[in-house]
């Protein structure tokens, strides 16, 4: 166990803390001093060119007024005042964490109170009311315990709402308020209108019933989860004795959930079951939708595999499908494509990797068509808007910089691809496009420069008004003594280039020797190297350049950036290898390009999938890296989840060797330099088991390593009173004290 006895301050070190050029974790983790501003909860209206959103009461008014703003013009109304926010008999208003509008606009339904499930809050309490009507708030549920609702919405035509309580889907009238449970499953093993833990993390499966068009039914999943193997979680910390948290969480090669689609009345009333082909155990269900006529629901069904993507049509009446599309992959597909309904439910949108470049194609739901929208050697990363109307795609793609997003719209009949995104705005651009497609909330930042967010109109990208500039987060920045930061890319052999970020320290001093710090992710579901503001990690990372190291990361083949199908399906089969073969040749092709990098100094730090790769770079390269830092790593592949692993790997008994040699635990004998493992015990995704049957193997060869679990703490390891904090220190002091610093003062635990 690391000891973090606090030591004495420097005399420099105590200037520091006063210094607004010099950073510390202080300012970054306790002041908060470089935390981006960012706007409130926003959103379109779908009657007027305008969005609503909230606004501190002024005056003797506490809480927030709910305003509607016009987008051209910036002026605001007041639609519903703070004051109507006051449940009776209560002194506060609601604290509201989001709020959605009925589609008139003549109702609104507010959710607070939001509790966690997992990785989001998606569990709390519900209260609906009039606009316009003084004394109309009531909230929903009933005699229900507070913050059991999820995902309530309104019924089409704004009289009901549906929400989920406990596994079960109900309906709840607002004239009168009698709520009807449309499931009543009382199996715990049963799940209805929400998602089991794999299907939430890996699909992204929360919200999990539709109403249909004319508010007559309600489409839902349903889980069974019996027969998956159970995970147990132990707190230590809250009672004398441990509490047991208890779930299903299928590992690599076990049983899943049964997943199955029902049509209910809204009433309640028998369930239809669509008729879908296949063991429900061994497909996947991650996208439904009813068509605008409310007559069919389109399907998506991946196998287990997830290389196939059968889209079928299913009729809403008797449940039989029929197939209208087949995507189909040597590798693995993505779960990129949203239902987008075009020509009145005649065809929908499709994105797809078929000719090497994922492209859009418009797909007509009777089989006959399949036309390629766009085309061309790039990417599109990812359909930002469709304007039917006037026939216009936006989407993000990069054709020249797989670092940037830039915004480019093309005819739905094809054509040449036009960048809206300006020429003089070089980095990476975000958009939430109005229901027109006439407006769109803006965000902008670079490596080196904050969000900046504004009001934009398009066709021509006019910039309307700023809504956050974060001018004091620029004011602080413009105090520092400000590393430098960039791009490059280093060539590790066979034309293979590989894009590096880097930051290093102020005033760099060629004839001196800096130790080097490789931020490391390296799997399929992430991208490290992006010209985008990287917020307090990238500030912690600026602090360590302060403090003389050279800070890179390099994107390996493998991960989901824009250089095509071969690149991202590199990886296929060979998760922790391939990754950490490149990554060990960008390092050496780095310290061959900087003489001022020390190859006696290298580490390497990384969480989650980069916590498996930093231990696979001490373990497999020890002759390159010094030290490792691996946080919330998975050392055996066998451990993590059946939908995210097989994915990337096939099933163990089809690629066992790899699932071996991939798995860091395998290599743990390699261990010659400083390793740091850091874990919250509470992480429901990537185990702690993980950690303690690495720990294990370290002791039977004897190797020397350092430990740091935090107690109950969750993936994130960010719950708990100064957990963030301490979670820097604990990094930054093993890394001055085993990659330290020529000429610098020992690092001093606060």
């Amino acid at each position: 166990m690391l000891s973090l006895a606090a030591a004495p301050m420097t005399a420099d070190e105590e200037v520091s803390r006063n210094d607004p050029a010099t950073l510390d974790l202080d300012r970054i983790f306790s002041a908060g001093e470089f935390k981006e501003r960012r706007l409130g909860f926003l959103r379109w209206s779908r009657h007027s060119p305008s969005y609503f959103t909230l606004e501190e009461a002024r005056g003797d008014h506490k809480g927030e007024n709910l305003v509607r703003v016009d987008a051209a013009t910036g002026a605001t109304e007041v639609v519903v005042p703070a004051a109507a926010f006051v449940p009776s008999g209560a002194s506060e208003a609601l604290k509201i964490d989001s709020f959605k509008f009925s589609e008139d606009e003549s109702r609104v339904l507010i959710y607070t109170n939001s509790q966690r499930v997992w990785r989001q809050k998606t569990r709390g309490d519900y209260w609906v009311l009039e606009v316009g009507r003084p004394g109309s708030l009531r909230q929903l549920g009933g005699d229900a315990e507070p913050a059991t609702l999820m995902f309530a919405k309104f019924s089409p035509d704004g009289t009901r709402v549906a929400y989920v309580r406990e596994n079960n889907l109900h309906v709840q009238e607002l004239d009168g308020m009698k709520i009807t449970a449309v499931t009543n499953d009382r199996s715990a093993n049963l799940i209805n209108g929400t998602s089991d833990w794999v299907n939430e993390e890996e699909l992204h499966i929360r919200d999990a019933f539709r109403w249909s068009p004319d508010g007559s039914s309600i489409l839902f999943w349903q889980f069974d989860t019996s027969g998956v193997g159970q995970f147990h979680l132990i707190n230590n910390t809250d009672g004398s004795y441990p509490q047991i948290t208890s779930f299903p969480y299928p590992k690599v090669g076990e049983t899943n959930s049964a997943t199955r689609l029902g049509v209910v009345g809204a009433g309640g009333g028998e369930v239809l079951w669509l008729d879908l082909p296949g063991d429900p155990r061994e497909h996947y269900l991650p996208r439904a939708e009813w068509s605008p006529d409310g007559k069919h629901i389109l399907v998506q069904q991946l196998n287990r595999l997830q290389n196939r993507n059968r889209v079928m049509l299913a009729d809403a009446r008797t449940g039989t499908t029929r197939d209208v599309l087949n995507e189909s992959d040597e590798a693995w597909l993505e779960n990129d494509n949203p239902i987008r309904w075009l020509e009145g439910g005649a065809a929908f949108l499709w994105l797809s990797e078929r000719d090497g470049w994922r492209h859009a194609y418009l797909a007509s739901t009777d089989g006959t068509r399949f036309d390629r929208i766009t085309g061309g050697d790039f990417d599109l990363i990812q359909v930002v808007a469709v304007d039917e109307a006037d026939g216009w795609l936006y989407f993000s793609a990069s054709p020249d910089n797989p670092t940037r997003h830039d915004l480019y719209r093309q005819r739905l009949g094809g054509g040449t691809p036009e960048r809206l995104s300006p020429e003089t705005q070089r980095g990476w651009h975000d958009y939430e496009f109005s229901p027109d497609g006439r407006w769109a909330m803006h965000t902008y930042s670079t490596f080196s420069q904050p969000p900046v967010v504004d009001l934009v109109r398009f066709p021509d990208h006019r910039v309307l008004r700023v809504l956050e500039d974060n001018g004091m987060l620029r004011d602080k920045l413009a105090a520092l003594h400000a590393p430098g930061t960039g791009f490059t890319r280093v060539e590790i052999g066979d034309g293979v280039l590989l894009d590096v970020s880097f930051i290093h320290p102020p005033a760099l001093d060629p004839a001196r020797r800096y130790p080097l710090l490789i931020h490391v992710y390296g799997e399929p579901a992430s991208q490290t190297v992006r010209d985008k503001w990287q917020g307090e990690r990238g500030m912690w990372h600026w602090m360590l350049a302060q403090q003389g190291y050279l800070v890179a990361s390099i994107e390996n083949r493998g991960t989901p950036v824009p250089r095509g199908r071969a690149w991202r399906k590199m990886a296929f089969r060979q998760i922790g290898l391939l990754a950490a073969d490149d990554q060990a040749a960008g390092v050496r092709a780095l310290l061959k390009q900087w003489p001022h990098a020390d190859p006696a100094r290298v580490g390497v730090w990384g969480w989650s999938g980069g916590g498996s790769m930093s231990l696979q770079a001490i373990f497999r390269f020890p002759d390159l890296y010094a030290m490792a830092m691996a946080v919330a790593p998975n050392p055996s592949q066998l451990l993590y989840d059946t939908i995210y692993q097989e994915r990337y790997m096939g099933l163990p008994e089809d690629n066992a060797e790899n699932y071996g040699l991939g798995s860091p635990i395998t290599h743990a004998n390699g261990l010659r330099g400083d390793l740091l493992l850091v874990h919250g015990t509470g992480d429901d995704n990537g185990h702690y088991q993980g950690t303690e049957l690495l720990i294990d193997e370290l002791i039977a060869h004897n190797k020397v390593f350092t430990a740091v679990p935090y107690p109950n703490r969750s993936h994130a390891i960010s719950e708990g009173t100064n957990t963030v904090r301490h979670f820097h220190t604990t990094l930054t002091h093993y890394l001055h004290r085993h990659l330290p610093v020529d000429s610098a003062p020992a690092f001093a635990a606060p």
